[in-house]
């Protein structure tokens, strides 16, 4: 490289390549706690809904969006939200992230209106798009690749798995002592914290103009955007309006229309916002795959499982959430040695393995009773499931993640989250419409065999995962690791 034409910033990323930054674990820390914050929020609110549904006057049935909105904004921004940070600089779009999330955060503990609760949570969507892979691309750039970034990716992924548990553990409690505003108040000093660190702990990095200069793809940006959207659209209404209804049909006929048209713009496109050179890598897509059939499959049994105590056995919201303790202890176990274990023996086996683990916890769940306990019905179920979620996770996000180039950082990154909260709305659908579909009546009875139903849904999930994992992800991978 002629160091003549080196860009001020072009040498600080090259600083960064040529040594570890000495504050990176304190800079870990901070984009954990983002990150947390961001899973945290899609799930909070799930303990908190019939509150909310009082309080605020919600029509029958339309309370769903409280979770909606947050989704569809999320999942649809993304890509976009990936990129940015790539082109615009990592650092400057995770504070500007941040900051709007602390203002949406207010907006929605303060709303006094259906609409206004919903126009908030859309924007708290739409902070989380851009901090999420802004957040783990720093990581990625942070981080060299080998034994010491899958650490890291095990503490970013354990903090994942602990914001998507401790959701009901926190909302809960929550929202029966303080009020359900208090679900998001708790995110404004949090987010207060990370705004005042970020600049201290975090440096900043984009890719080089040099080889990727900062062209824009506004027509690839507006039909991935709006495809996304309505892919998310379609899955979070299709339980209620019928997967063959006219609706759902049309939104995802227009869905894939986008999502085609966007697959021809990038094929053109002298700058594309996704070049689709990057599907070429057989682990990145394995890994993305595989991070999609993980959101269905956790998103599935969570949801399920919250019901099922609720409706069934009479949980109140605050003992449900302390019940889910188990499951953030284990998912934090099964990240802290999955890492460990995809440095000695690659991401396959482990993805594997804890795919297998998943599907055993959903299977012993499926065996759930009327007149059941939480320690004959529920434990075990969720001790080995946080098990399986904590290890697949890491070893998803190392197998997506690995040999991408920094410049593309941020892409890989939203094409990572992206895939995750894609396949948790799926898979929330999916387990809706199967227990709708095996409940007769409004009993005890009926309720606990649609959710039985349900469950077995997702052991199928982890089958589908397992097959992923076996054929997409190389057993090669553990060499390369240890080669970096």
């Amino acid at each position: 490289m002629n160091t003549s034409h080196t860009s001020p910033q072009a040498a600080r990323v090259a600083a960064v390549a040529n040594g570890p930054d000495p504050r990176r674990w304190k800079a870990l820390a901070v984009l954990c706690t983002a990150y947390f914050m961001v899973i945290l929020d899609s799930q909070i609110v799930i303990l908190a809904l019939p509150s909310i549904e009082r309080a605020l006057g919600f029509s029958p049935g339309r309370v769903q969006w409280v979770m909606s909105a947050y989704l569809l904004s999320f999942g649809g921004l993304l890509l976009l939200g990936g990129r940015m940070a790539d082109l615009l600089g990592r650092r400057r779009l995770f504070m500007l992230g941040t900051g709007l999330f602390l203002l949406a955060s207010l907006g929605c503990g303060l709303a006094a209106s259906p609409q206004a609760l919903v126009v908030a949570r859309v924007l708290q969507g739409v902070a989380a798009a851009v901090m999420s892979p802004s957040a783990l691309s720093i990581l990625m750039t942070t981080f060299t690749e080998g034994a010491e970034r899958n650490k890291a990716l095990g503490i970013w992924s354990g903090m994942g798995g602990v914001g998507a548990t401790s959701a009901l553990l926190i909302g809960g409690p929550l929202a029966d002592a303080l009020g359900w505003p208090w679900i998001f108040y708790i995110n404004v000093p949090v987010a207060g914290a990370v705004m005042l660190l970020a600049p201290v702990l975090l440096r900043e990095s984009r890719a080089e103009e040099r080889t990727h200069p900062r062209r824009y793809d506004p027509a690839g940006a507006l039909t991935i955007t709006a495809g996304l959207m309505l892919l998310v659209y379609a899955l979070v209404e299709a339980p209620a309006v019928g997967w063959l209804g006219r609706q759902t049909l049309g939104v995802f006929a227009a869905a894939v229309v986008l999502i085609a048209l966007f697959a021809l713009i990038e094929a053109r496109s002298a700058a594309p916002l996704v070049p689709l050179s990057i599907f070429r890598a057989r682990t990145l897509v394995g890994g993305n795959l595989l991070m999609l059939v993980l959101g269905m499959t956790a998103w599935g049994v969570g949801t399920t499982v919250s019901l099922y105590a609720q409706k069934v056995l009479g949980y109140s919201a605050l003992q449900f959430g302390l019940g889910t303790a188990v499951l953030t202890v284990m998912a934090v176990v099964g990240s802290t040695f999955g890492q460990g274990f995809v440095t000695r023996v690659g991401s396959r086996r482990v993805a594997m393995g804890a795919m297998l683990l998943l599907g055993i916890a959903s299977l012993l769940l499926s065996r759930i009773r009327v007149e059941g306990t939480y320690f004959g019905d529920i434990f075990f179920g969720l001790f080995i499931f946080g098990a399986g979620l904590g290890s697949c996770a890491v070893a998803a996000s190392i197998a997506a993640l690995m040999g991408v180039t920094r410049s593309e950082a941020g892409l890989a990154s939203g094409l990572n989250t992206a895939a995750f909260q894609l396949g948790g709305a799926f898979g929330s659908a999916v387990v809706a419409t199967v227990a709708v579909s095996f409940t007769v009546g409004s009993t005890a009875a009926a309720l606990n065999h649609g959710y039985r139903a349900s469950f077995v849904a997702c052991a199928v999930f982890a089958l589908v995962g397992l097959i992923v994992a076996w054929r997409l992800l190389r057993p090669t991978a553990r060499l390369e690791l240890e080669g970096a």
